[in-house]
């Protein structure tokens, strides 16, 4: 594997990457600030920006079901 391949590869998982993230968080209910705060570190950071945007769920979290318990 030479140089010019590798680097394409690299690209690629930016790229790939990057439109992973951006999807995730266009599903999330986020302000249009917040938006484009996660988005500019996903793009700033191609390899772990994907990683830290996701794992962080920003946006609302979801409800959580309680169980109704007469008393």
């Amino acid at each position: 594997m030479n140089a010019e391949q590798v680097r394409a590869l690299l690209i690629g998982y930016a790229v790939l990457a990057a439109t992973i993230s951006l999807f995730y968080l266009s599903r999330r209910r986020l302000s249009l600030g917040e938006w484009l705060l996660w988005g500019s570190l996903t793009l700033s950071l191609p390899v772990l920006g994907a990683f830290l945007a996701i794992s962080a769920r920003p946006g609302p979290g979801a409800r959580r079901r309680t169980r109704y318990h007469p008393h």
